[in-house]
């Protein structure tokens, strides 16, 4: 691997962060108009599926994306991520129906199953141990920028023209993210040539047991993500907001700004004392949002949720690579985003069977996902009481 440099800021760690800017917005700016999309097409009781399909290829793809990322590299990988949306954006026109687009959704969590992957890994090459949470801070603050414009970028595209240049802007976004990729310095010495040998995976290929601690703690704390997808539209149309993409605009701005903090945090005084901080902001942000009745509720709330998540996030990634194995960090990245699809995907699949368009049983989903994370905080606290006596 290339030797890691003494400052992060280089000019690779900069193209890493702006494609995964770019790839972020792309598949970001469609959430918000595919379930009105959906419904009027006639599917409106599969909303649930929209992130549900997503995140079930997303988490079938990672055991192969982390072997290929270990293997053969970590631009190819972050190349077919990119690849894929590039394709499904132009699709989605094409495949107008309500089995077409479900086929399109299923296809499209692949992008994820495999950037994301490769990128961690990538960004754990070219960076100093001790600055990892930093680092990985930096990245998701560009990752959550993508969240924040996406949707935003997403929704004004569908007021002021239509869903075919909604899905052709996201083509074009990820377009550009390839682009970059072909600027990088591959950091995985040596390379193995591609062969069918290394899609064959076996069990001790599938998940990384090192980092399981870190696997279960994404999971709980996920489940509020996949709630917030499948319902948040609703719920913003309810209380009278046009631009269904503000909730993610102003959580994904509230994420930027304590993320850079946030992982020099973790950095300092330890990741276990900043995921249980992000654990308990995120029960908070689940139960303003389940109360709140107004459009001012529903923005604090989304606060809340985005310092929450930009807490969470770069701790649970640099948690993950503290116990992972130097040679398997692929593996270990892709166990982890396992966990964080099931507990996406899960969440979003069982909101959407229980909502079935009643807007008066989603404060109770919101009650639910918070209890989730109650969940997630007893566990790290029992664990830590676990090392403690061993």
């Amino acid at each position: 691997m290339l030797k890691p440099a003494t400052s992060i800021y280089t000019l690779q760690f900069g193209l890493v962060c702006l494609s995964s800017l770019l790839f972020s917005a792309s598949f970001n700016m469609l959430i918000p108009e595919l379930p009105a999309y959906l419904s009027s097409i006639g599917g409106a009781q599969y909303k649930g599926l929209i992130i549900a399909l997503f995140t079930l290829t997303a988490g079938i793809s990672r055991p192969f994306s982390g072997r290929l990322t270990d293997t053969l590299g970590r631009i190819p990988v972050m190349a077919i991520g990119s690849v894929v949306c590039f394709v499904c954006g132009f699709m989605y026109p094409i495949l107008g129906t309500v089995s077409g687009f479900l086929f399109l959704r299923l296809l499209h969590g692949f992008s994820t199953g495999f950037k994301p992957t490769a990128t961690a890994a990538y960004v754990a090459d070219i960076i100093p141990r001790e600055r990892w949470g930093e680092a990985l801070g930096i990245h998701g603050l560009c990752f959550s920028t993508g969240m924040a414009i996406g949707p935003a970028i997403g929704s004004s595209i569908r007021l002021y023209y239509s869903l075919n240049v909604l899905f052709y802007a996201s083509s074009i976004f990820a377009l550009l993210s390839i682009i970059i990729l072909m600027n990088m310095k591959e950091t995985l010495k040596p390379k193995h040539p591609f062969s069918f040998s290394l899609l064959k995976i076996s069990r001790r290929d599938l998940i990384a047991l090192e980092v399981l601690p870190a696997a279960l703690v994404t999971f709980l704390s996920y489940i509020a993500y996949g709630v917030i997808l499948t319902l948040i539209p609703d719920w913003s149309s309810h209380l009278g907001i046009a631009n269904k993409g503000l909730f993610f605009m102003v959580f994904t701005i509230a994420s930027l700004l304590i993320r850079f903090v946030a992982g020099k945090a973790s950095d300092r005084y330890g990741r276990i004392r900043v995921i249980n901080t992000g654990l308990v902001l995120l029960i908070l942000s689940m139960s303003v949002i389940g109360y709140s009745s107004s459009v001012a509720g529903l923005m604090l709330g989304a606060c809340i949720y985005g310092v929450a998540s930009g807490v969470l996030s770069p701790a649970l990634n640099a948690w993950t690579i503290d116990m992972s194995l130097p040679d398997h960090r692929g593996k270990a990245m892709a166990t982890m985003y396992i966990a964080m699809e099931a507990g996406i995907g899960l969440s979003a699949l069982g909101a959407g069977w229980y909502f079935q368009d009643v807007i008066a049983k989603i404060p109770s989903v919101m009650y639910a996902s918070a209890a989730t994370t109650v969940i997630a905080l007893c566990y790290m606290f029992l664990r830590k009481n676990i090392v403690k006596a061993m």
